[in-house]
This record gives structure tokens, C-alpha cells and sequence, in this order.
């Protein structure tokens, strides 16, 4: 069985799947359980896209998904080089799992540490000369998967519509807030 039809499958068992107790006191509403229950799969078959990504990407590249992700997101960046904060709020890391997957490509001469112009509290991951073959082969590969994988199957109009619909609801945006310095954040 091919992973779309392993993920069909996830979504077809959990939209299946009743509440036992809906309705019951105490208990979401048999409304309510559906309305969570869709939820869920769309999230589950997000995380297994991703995973399918990222897979595509370690496989051509030989880095785990985690520095794989660093790297095409500091490809993106202005210079090539974002704070650590901003790493880690724009990819879901914590601050210690920031640290360490940075520690990582620094130990491979991925990415380099330098402190902020402005502000002696801001730290950035840099690309080296290195990470950024690195991360130009890495973002390549994802680029060419997500292509592959989503955009060819839902055509470039469902594609942005899929992606529209995340700008609708006010996501993916600037992950930066309140008072930050520019580029400091």
C-alpha cells in the first residue's frame, strides 16, 4: 500500500470513529466530536506530508529532518542568517531544541553563531559558505517534493487556495510580534 493510500486510510478510519459518550453530560456534543474528529485528521495528515517532505529531503541530503528544516529556513532569510528566537517560533522548536540542532550544524560547518548589531541579547544562526550548498541542494530537493507531492496533485489554482486559506485565517505571517527590532526579533 503506497503512503497516500496509508494516509487515506488514517482519514477514513478517524472520520469513522464515533464519540461513545456524545452528547453525554460532561462530553462534546456529537456536532462538536465530528468537528474535532476532522480536525485531528487534517492535522495527522499535515504532520505525515511533512514527515514525506522532510523524508525526501533526508534522503538525497543525509541530514535529519530537524537541521534539514533550519537549513532551507535560514535559505529563505535575509542574509542567510535569522536570531535564534525567530528559528525557533517560525519551526515549532523549543528554545533548548533550537539550541541544539544549531550546536549541530555549527559542529558540521553548517551554520555559525554571531551576535546581533543591535541588541547584545540576540544571537544568530548564520549560514557558513558550506551550509549554504547545504541548504541550496536541501531547499532544492524540498522544493522539487512539495511540487510533487502537493502541488501537482491539487493543480496551482488548489494549491493556492490551500495556501490562501491559512492567509484567510491569519497564518503565516510574520512570526515576529510586538515590540522587536527589525530583523532582531
Amino acid at each position: 500500500m503506497g503512503e497516500s493510500q496509508q494516509a487515506a486510510g488514517r482519514v477514513e478510519w478517524a472520520a469513522s470513529m464515533e464519540c461513545p459518550s456524545a452528547g453525554a453530560a460532561g462530553s462534546p456534543s456529537a456536532e462538536e466530536a465530528e468537528l474535532l474528529q476532522r480536525w485531528n485528521s487534517l492535522a495527522t495528515v499535515f504532520r505525515e506530508l511533512s514527515d514525506q517532505l522532510l523524508g525526501d529531503a533526508q534522503r538525497e541530503i543525509g541530514l535529519p529532518p530537524s537541521l534539514l528544516e533550519v537549513l532551507c529556513f535560514l535559505a529563505t532569510t535575509p542574509e542567510q542568517a535569522a536570531p535564534m528566537r525567530l528559528v525557533a517560533q517560525t519551526l515549532g522548536f523549543s528554545t533548548a531544541g533550537t539550541t541544539g540542532v544549531v550546536d549541530k550544524l555549527a559542529d558540521a560547518g553548517l551554520v555559525e553563531r554571531r551576535p546581533s548589531s543591535s541588541d547584545r541579547r540576540v544571537t544568530y544562526a548564520a549560514l557558513t559558505p558550506q551550509g549554504r550548498e547545504t541548504a541550496t541542494a536541501a531547499a532544492r530537493v524540498f522544493a522539487d517534493s512539495v511540487r510533487r507531492r502537493v502541488v501537482e496533485p491539487l493543480g496551482e489554482k488548489g494549491f493556492a487556495s490551500f495556501t490562501g486559506a491559512f492567509a484567510t485565517l491569519g497564518l503565516g505571517g510574520d512570526p515576529c510580534t510586538g515590540g522587536a527590532v527589525a530583523g532582531d526579533c
